[in-house]
């Protein structure tokens, strides 16, 4: 065991634990985040992922302790952010998510994109959610969802 500090979702967190334990289960078991999922525990399906400074990263095979002196959001911090807000009220007036399952790894890479690119292309879109796997077949609601974002329709309900 070794204790390490965390930045997630603006509150400092001390972590007393394995050093090596991958960041989504120091989330989900230590700090009860469940919105970053496990669902590979291979970077295969992308239901991890979280920003790291700003940047979509994938969290479930990179030590916990890799994070420390970085500022960690998941989406349940997202939703304190004005784009993080607004796209997950698109996502919800869209009714893109069958499951769920998927969708908070997909709403943190939309939030990665949008943050640095507010009016990407479909290919754009299409890269940035590329590594996400959604099982139940959401994607068409998912793409309206975005360009609901893009064009302003999130603010408009």
């Amino acid at each position: 065991m070794t204790a390490f500090t965390l930045s997630v979702n603006g509150k400092t967190h001390e972590i007393d634990t394995d050093p090596a334990k991958p960041l989504v289960y120091v989330l989900r078991g230590e700090l009860g985040l469940t919105g970053p999922k496990i669902g590979c525990a291979l970077e295969q399906c992308a239901a991890c992922a979280v920003l790291v400074d700003g940047e979509h990263t994938l969290s479930c095979n990179r030590a916990a302790s890799e994070f420390e002196g970085k500022q960690i959001t998941t989406i349940e911090g997202l939703s304190e952010d004005a784009l993080g807000a607004q796209i997950q009220t698109a996502f919800m007036e869209e009714n893109a998510a069958q499951c769920g399952y998927c969708t908070p790894g997909i709403v943190i890479a939309v939030a990665s994109l949008l943050k640095t690119n507010a009016s990407p292309d479909r290919g754009q879109i299409t890269e940035a959610l590329g590594e996400h796997l959604c099982r139940c077949g959401s994607h068409n609601r998912v793409l309206r969802a975005i360009t609901s974002v893009i064009e302003g329709g999130a603010n408009n309900g």
